[in-house]
């Protein structure tokens, strides 16, 4: 028996990867959007993404509260 493999999906480009992360940090997701995202995404795109996403945020906080307090 001869079964056809299904192609893999197109992996996603660092944009779709950011998008996803920035709208995850915000928690609103449409379901046809994350759906999406579970085929293209990859844990190692996610996680690179979530950290860079974290630092950026983390200075942009301090840099506000530093400006704010001076």
């Amino acid at each position: 028996m001869i079964t056809a493999k299904a192609p893999k999906p197109a992996k996603a480009t660092p944009l779709q990867v950011a998008k996803a992360v920035l709208w995850s940090f915000l928690g609103i997701r449409k379901q046809a959007d994350y759906d999406q995202d579970a085929v293209s995404l990859t844990p190692r795109q996610v996680i690179i993404a979530g950290i860079i996403g974290a630092i950026i945020l983390v200075l942009s906080l301090a840099t506000l509260v530093h400006f704010v307090t001076r």
